[in-house]
């Protein structure tokens, strides 16, 4: 196989990355799916793609399509994506993984079962944010990593998102804080103890049984004496949107801009502290898709985002990149189901802990990379 040939199921946040597909040389976007006829009409015609389906079940019997790339609601990720693996499919899926353990754990033994490609498209870890620390610490520029902190804090109080989104409990969509700690360390969660804080409006609270504004844990790591602390919060609490790390090492340390545009902050010495404007990362991909990373002022906020070119500090292109990359090589992805089940499983044992009122519980062994 010298391109791979991949579909598109869920094309609102799913949009972004099908003019990346078409793009470079090594894909081609053959398929989109979307439940409503008329926007699945529209999008197909701007792109030029003549296969369409409004069900995903008929798109994953089309012998034509190699791999799927999943971007629908939430609670339907784990699903279409064991139905995909099943039907001989490799595998993109958006965060997060799964809502439950039995999810998660199936598509571990299906990755494994199948030697199929399943890669979580988790941005937090290819960034340009992620990427320049990352270099830094390879590089022996921070020294021994001390401490690590993570946060994903959002108010999804108002009106107008999904009914399933109301009330669910903070942790259970959690790898933009995790990802990056375990990603920099290259070591598992194997152990969380969390809190949870607050009350949320009981009308929410009551959906999925889960009260607390905001959990925060505490995690260890695999073959490590650094720990981590990841934060999270989605409802009745106020703060600008922040995905964000904090790490904390002998030479140097970065800590996430506090509001956006502020720049984050690099640490050195004893007391000397400079803004830093993190560099774009086009650099590092094929030139084909390298501009799909770049940075863009968004003028317009009900534009589609992806004619921006910066979503998620740029990590799509690099996401496909790393995908395809793993098919055409025979190899697993860095985000591979093992790997996507840590990071995923880690809140949803966070949670079971906040509702035992902190109890230290330690990951399932099959999620352990």
């Amino acid at each position: 196989m010298d391109k791979v040939r991949v579909a598109v199921i869920g094309l609102g946040f799913g949009g972004e990355f099908v003019p990346i597909y078409q793009a470079w040389d090594k894909t081609e976007c053959v398929a989109v799916c979307r439940r409503d006829p008329d926007k699945l009409r529209g999008f197909a015609d701007s792109f030029g793609i003549e296969k369409r389906y409004t069900d995903y079940k008929e798109l994953l019997q089309d012998p034509d399509i190699d791999a799927v790339h999943i971007n629908t609601d939430l609670n339907s990720h784990a699903r279409i994506a064991i139905e995909a693996l099943k039907a001989g499919k490799h595998v993109a899926s958006t965060v997060t993984m799964g809502l439950t353990r039995e999810e998660c754990r199936e598509i571990v033994r299906l990755e494994q079962e199948t030697g199929l490609v399943y890669m979580m498209m988790e941005t937090a870890v290819y960034t340009r944010e992620f990427l320049y620390v990352k270099k830094l610490y390879e590089a022996g520029e921070m020294g021994r990593l001390q401490f690590l902190r993570g946060s994903h804090q959002q108010n999804m109080s108002l009106p107008g998102w999904p009914s399933y989104w109301y009330g669910l409990p903070p942790m259970w969509y959690p790898t933009h804080a995790v990802s990056p700690l375990s990603g920099i360390l290259r070591r598992p969660v194997t152990q969380v103890r969390c809190i949870g804080s607050g009350r949320i409006n009981q009308a929410y609270a009551k959906n999925y049984g889960s009260p607390f504004a905001a959990e925060s844990a505490h995690l260890k790591f695999g073959d490590s004496d650094v720990t981590g602390e990841i934060t999270r919060t989605l409802f009745d609490t106020i703060r600008q949107y922040r995905e964000s790390f904090d790490f904390y090492g002998t030479k140097k340390s970065f800590e996430w801009e506090q509001c956006i545009g502020e720049h984050p902050v690099l640490f050195s010495g004893f007391e000397d502290a400079v803004r830093v404007e993190v560099p774009d990362t086009d650099h590092m991909l094929p030139p084909q898709i390298a501009r799909f990373a770049l940075k863009n002022q968004i003028i317009d906020d009900q534009h589609v985002s992806f004619l921006q070119g910066d979503g998620h500090g740029g990590s799509h292109p690099h996401m496909v990149l790393e995908w395809i990359s793993a098919i055409l090589e025979g190899r697993k992805a860095h985000i591979s189901a093992r790997v996507a089940a840590n990071w995923t499983v880690t809140g949803l044992v966070a949670h079971e802990s906040a509702m035992q009122g902190g109890a230290i519980l330690d990951m399932p062994e099959w999620a352990l990379f």
